[in-house]
């Protein structure tokens, strides 16, 4: 018995011999998730007949390798005990939550005395793909048929690939596609038609389907939710933006032919005449005075149409000196006066 478990040991271990350095097989990874590396039976039977063996991985630098375990006879030296795992039940290497810098060529290498087996794994890592959506991009009613084309996608995921498929039982069903685009059409009258949409990479899927009940938009409210929004907001924003158009165009034109209000006003003016002593003026009749200065209300209004101007503006012309008697001089104006044309009626009162 003992003989027979010794044969096989030396004819399993020379099988394995025999393959030769770089025996690889690759191992897909999900995007942060366990990934467990295994070895072949034949590696763990050698591993526990010589003892000893070393789990090693790929730098960015070809000419060196990371170490990451050590088994000699029953013990062994995790390198990296927070992101790997060892199992001493199968040698197998388990990362605990994979990254895409773990996404490297791993060895597992078996030494017998001035030889050594090694079992490569590389290791892809891929993001798991999302639930798809599927979108109208057009669709039209033409002699009692309707035709849609669908778009369907998936907003994360590494190597997506869609399929379309019929939920019916059917090898010539017009839903079968590979690709994202479908261009469907089917007769009005027809039962319900159901698509399903399948998003798929190596190590996830996601379906969703779609309903062909009737030829409207109103089927694709729960395939797309923005696309029902969408079609009440951009209708609106149209025709917001007509009226705004349209009545700046008609306040344009009523501006342009209704002519400008004449300045017809009755403004009110207020003057005030400083009162000054009373002087004698030689050449005066006996008994004449300068009667005292009051201060003089009276309404104006706009200027003769011949001299009216722009709205806002007042026209100031020479201020109409009194007659002066004959061998007398003007009397002094003050400095500060401003002259002023005004239109008022004045009686003073005798003394």
């Amino acid at each position: 018995m003992g003989c027979s478990v010794c044969l096989w040991l030396v004819v399993s271990f020379c099988r394995v011999w025999g393959m030769g350095r770089g025996t690889r097989e690759t191992v897909l990874g999900t995007l942060g998730k366990a990934t467990v590396l295994w070895i072949p039976q034949e590696f763990q039977n050698l591993t526990q007949s010589f003892g000893m063996a070393t789990w090693k991985r790929d730098t960015s630098d070809p000419h060196s390798k990371e170490v990451l375990l050590k088994y000699m006879n029953g013990n062994y030296t995790n390198y990296a005990p927070r992101q790997n795992h060892f199992h001493s039940s199968n040698f197998s290497l388990e990362i605990l939550s994979t990254k895409r810098q773990d996404q490297r060529l791993y060895e597992y290498i078996i030494s017998k005395d001035a030889k050594e087996k090694v079992w490569q794994i590389q290791l892809e890592v891929y993001e798991p793909v999302s639930d798809p959506d599927i979108q109208v991009l057009s669709w039209a009613l033409a002699n009692d048929s309707c035709t849609v084309t669908l778009n369907c996608t998936a907003a994360r995921g590494d190597n997506v690939s869609y399929s379309w498929t019929g939920l019916e039982a059917s090898s010539s069903s017009p839903c079968a596609h590979n690709g994202s685009l479908l261009h469907l059409s089917y007769h009005l009258n027809a039962t319900s038609l159901a698509c399903a949409c399948t998003a798929s990479n190596p190590v996830s899927s996601s379906t969703v389907t779609f309903n062909s009940s009737a030829c409207s938009f109103e089927q694709w409210g729960s395939a797309s939710p923005g696309l029902n929004l969408l079609l009440v907001v951009v209708p609106v924003v149209l025709v917001l933006g007509l009226v705004g158009v349209f009545t700046a165009l008609y306040v344009g034109r009523l501006r342009k032919h209704t002519p400008l209000p004449e300045d017809n006003e009755v403004r009110t003016i207020y003057s005030q005449v400083q009162r000054v002593e009373k002087q004698k003026i030689p050449c005066s009749p006996p008994g004449t005075e300068h009667p005292s200065c009051t201060t003089i209300y009276a309404a104006a209004t706009g200027l003769p149409p011949d001299t009216a101007q722009a709205p806002g503006r007042i026209q100031h012309s020479p201020r109409a000196e009194p007659p002066t008697p004959r061998g007398c001089s003007p009397l002094s104006q003050s400095p500060d006066a401003e002259p002023m044309t005004v239109y008022a009626s004045v009686t003073l009162p005798k003394i």
